[in-house]
């Protein structure tokens, strides 16, 4: 791996950068899953902010799960570059991530319903 010199350059970040937002872009265009976990986002951060609760725990909460599956969507694709025929070690690493992604979800919807629930509840 090569450096181009100071990590606090601000044009190596802005370039850095850009490869993170194309990584981004590639996996939104081509997981269903990231898509909808995105989305979720969304809705869940547009709640927080109408019924003015904490927004911390959903921010974090929602930065894990899609950083888990940008992870999960990255190991997949180096599991298939490197075993292309199916092994059974590559479904442990797959499915490891995914368990993974489907433990922190599950965490963000009961962070969810602990933040927005009382709110909600009191709006109904």
């Amino acid at each position: 791996m090569r450096s181009d010199g100071s990590a606090l350059n601000l044009r190596r970040w802005w370039r850095s950068a850009g490869f993170a937002w194309a990584g981004i872009r590639q996996v939104y265009r081509s997981q269903a899953n990231f898509r909808i976990e995105v989305w979720a986002a969304a809705v869940a951060l547009a709640l927080a902010l109408a019924l003015r609760v904490p927004l911390a725990p959903i921010l974090l909460c929602c930065a894990l799960v899609l950083s888990l599956e940008l992870i999960n969507t990255a190991l997949e694709a180096v599991v298939d570059l490197v075993s292309p025929q199916v092994h059974p070690l590559a479904k442990v690493a797959k499915d490891a991530a995914a368990a993974a992604v489907l433990v922190a979800s599950i965490g963000a919807a009961l962070v969810g319903v602990v933040v927005l629930g009382p709110a909600l509840g009191r709006l109904l």
